[in-house]
């Protein structure tokens, strides 16, 4: 998968839109119209995910459509460690609503594809949510890690 463009401000709108994914065209994945607003409330202006999304933080994107965004991990603790993220703020899974039901599908879409593009699905991968701090969460933004390339730990608990 080529990378996408960045993501760009419309100072008119106060959102951001991918360029390339125009909204009402029609998504590839689902066969639906495009909706690609994100992270336009100021309560989020400090997330650092929206603030990766806005192109306002750096970040080694190597997936973005009009729901998800996936960026490796800048505290990797295995050979690969991506994070897929929601275009979208939840702060966690305790704030998922019915409508988010097509980004968290293709959550696991683009971590599959994610897994094959870098080798892991013959030996295999885990995809993680971490929610609360019991839970390990440390971003309030529902992220969901792809780890792979090596083999993984058990008991995870």
């Amino acid at each position: 998968m080529a990378r996408p463009p960045a993501a760009t401000k419309l100072a008119s709108r106060r959102s951001y839109l991918f360029p390339g994914i125009p909204p009402g065209q029609t998504d590839a994945c689902t066969g639906t119209a495009v909706q690609t607003q994100i992270c336009t409330n100021d309560e989020m202006s400090n997330c650092i995910f929206c603030k990766i999304l806005k192109g306002e933080a750096p970040a080694k994107i190597v997936y973005q459509d009009e729901l998800v965004t996936a960026f490796h991990d800048i505290h990797p603790v295995a050979p690969t460690h991506i994070l897929i993220i929601p275009n979208k703020h939840i702060a966690s899974v305790n704030q998922v609503e019915p409508e988010d039901e097509p980004a968290l599908g293709r959550l696991f879409i683009v971590a599959q594809r994610l897994a094959a593009q870098e080798g892991l699905q013959t030996d295999g991968y885990r995809l993680i949510v971490n929610t609360g701090a019991h839970g390990g969460q440390i971003v309030s933004h529902l992220h969901m890690h792809l780890l792979g390339g090596q083999r993984m730990k058990y008991p995870i608990g």
